[in-house]
């Protein structure tokens, strides 16, 4: 997984809608990428609706949200109409950002070991650079982390 202080990579990802995505439409904001496992599951709902139900506190912090996971576009829109999803979500069916940013790897469930998405989270500065990392994502809860990890990157950062 990156560290805080790496270049995030470039990435290029269609939205809900089928627009397309790039890193580079973010530089000069700050902004969140979240990496969760699937669209509609019991901890992804928890933790999309976390940031939905701060999307003004991020918003007024002009920051913007993008949730990825390998789940189809189609997938993408159906769990954001679902749940009033004001963010994107970005399709990445080869998984090649996921792997990019370390966000996959291997997983255990029930002694049963898999490889699969590590829900995680960077936030990224206006420079690219990753500012903030949370390796190990618990849903309930991590937008209020999330906030307060923006609030700290300091003016010239930020």
């Amino acid at each position: 997984m990156l560290q805080e202080g790496s270049k995030a990579p470039d990435f290029s990802l269609p939205d809900a809608e089928g627009k397309t995505w790039s890193s580079s439409d973010f530089s000069g904001s700050v902004y969140v990428l979240y990496f969760y496992p699937k669209d509609d599951t019991s901890g992804c709902t928890v933790e999309a609706c976390g940031f939905r139900d701060s999307w003004g506190e991020f918003e007024a912090r002009g920051v913007k949200i993008l949730g990825v996971s390998p789940d189809t576009t189609a997938s993408h829109g159906k769990f954001a109409r679902k749940h009033s999803l004001p963010f994107i979500l970005l399709a990445d069916l080869d998984k090649k950002a996921i792997e990019a940013f370390g966000a996959f790897g291997e997983k255990s469930m029930y002694g049963r070991k898999y490889m699969g998405v590590l829900r995680s989270t960077f936030v990224i500065d206006s420079k690219g650079v990753i500012a903030k990392v949370f390796p190990k994502v618990t849903p309930a809860g991590h937008a209020a982390e999330i906030l307060a990890a923006v609030d700290a990157l300091a003016p010239s950062k930020a």
